[in-house]
């Protein structure tokens, strides 16, 4: 059955895709989205959509934080994909007001027009976020002694020691005078399931970790379904935004003709999973009833170096450069986090790319850009305030 859907954020990465693949289905597809400098360059000023814009989707020009704006296009909608957000967690450490602004108010715009603008309330049939891993912090992880334990940030002592991987935190009771000491056994990464505590270590995170939670709580409330997908690492044609992602960041290196920089030591792991498998979760959200105020990870369910990751861009690159592991850090960086995709995959999800097969594509894409490297502005950012060293 068709049917009218809103895709905030539907000129950007992900959104677009999105918004393709409901057009593709039969749905009217109306896209808002405020054509973010950062994202678009200058096509908000010259009054143009990317190139790639479905010419079957409706397009208004708009900020998720203008009320008025939102709340008309909103109208007759029978579902909304919220995608819309700042992107980056470095970044976000530093342009603190900007993203608590865009994506924690912008939400409350949305969601407080679900709330009072009945002729919305009535029409909405389900509501879709668009949240993050970041949301987690550090990953789950098993202790030889302790079974499953749930880490929080390594310390900067740890970090400037050059002591990348995390140990058991566990304290055992009190010992005569003293606070016992942690167990420092060392922790091997595991799967991180949907009902591992939350810790937010950034801006950005905290900006993704409310709205989620808020649309959740607006969604039941109000009888409005609503679906939260945790998106692990996300890439594919399309990705441009240079401050988020570690995929943009090092095709935008090589395309300038630049190593990737690598933190650390490079064997730090992240799911990265194809824009294609973000959609298949969307679409599937839209569809079964059964996921209806859940929250759900949405990867490959196996996890990547990071050295493995710009390997395997540099592999596509003719000339491309080595990489570069500086063997330093960024403040609130973890260290391992890969999800556990099981309860996604109750309702039919089947991750079906592999990276070493969407870099090419991915690769492919960038080729065709003129990308601008702000990964050295971006460093630059955080030591001054002394979040890197």
């Amino acid at each position: 059955m068709s049917e009218s859907i809103l895709v905030t954020g539907g000129a950007g990465f992900i959104g677009s895709h999105l918004v393709d693949a409901l057009v593709k289905r039969g749905h009217r597809v109306r896209v808002f989205d405020n054509l973010e400098p950062q994202v678009h360059g200058p096509l908000r000023e010259q009054g143009r959509w990317p190139d790639y814009s479905s010419p079957e989707a409706e397009y208004l020009l708009g900020d998720v934080r203008d009320r008025e704006a939102l709340r008309q296009a909103m109208q007759g909608m029978d579902v909304i994909f919220h995608q819309a957000a700042m992107v980056g967690v470095g970044q976000s450490m530093y342009e603190i007001e900007r993203y608590v602004d865009v994506n924690i108010r912008g939400t409350a715009v949305l969601l407080d027009i679900l709330a009072n603008d009945t002729s919305v309330r009535h029409r909405g049939r389900k509501v879709v976020v668009a949240s993050s891993m970041s949301i987690y912090g550090e990953g789950k992880y098993e202790c030889p002694v302790h079974g499953v334990v749930y880490p929080q940030l390594r310390s900067n002592e740890q970090l400037v020691a050059k002591h990348w991987e995390l140990h058991c935190p566990v304290r055992e009771g009190v010992r005569a005078r003293s606070i016992a000491q942690p167990c420092n056994q060392l922790l091997k990464p595991l799967p991180t399931d949907e009902d591992k505590p939350l810790y937010a270590t950034s801006i950005y995170a905290i900006s993704k970790k409310a709205p989620e939670e808020m649309c959740l709580t607006v969604g039941r409330a109000y009888r409005i379904p609503t679906v939260a997908l945790r998106y692990f690492n996300v890439y594919g044609p399309r990705l441009s935004n240079p401050y988020t992602g570690v995929a943009a960041i090092f095709s935008n290196r090589l395309l300038n003709g630049k190593p990737p920089v690598i933190f650390e030591d490079g064997l730090q792991s992240r799911d990265f999973v194809h824009v294609s498998d973000i959609v298949q979760a969307n679409l599937l959200a839209m569809e079964q009833e059964g996921m209806d105020y859940g929250s759900f990870n949405v990867g490959t369910g196996h996890s990547l170096t990071i050295l493995e990751v710009a390997n395997a861009l540099g592999r596509h690159w003719v000339g491309g450069q080595a990489s570069e592991i500086v063997q330093k850090f960024r403040a609130g960086d973890i260290r391992h986090c890969y999800p556990d995709i099981n309860r996604l995959r109750k309702f039919g999800y089947t991750s079906g790319v592999r990276f070493e097969d969407g870099a090419l594509e991915l690769i492919t894409w960038v080729r065709r850009q003129s990308a601008m490297d702000n990964f050295e502005h971006a460093r630059e950012e955080l030591v001054k305030r002394g979040l890197a060293v």
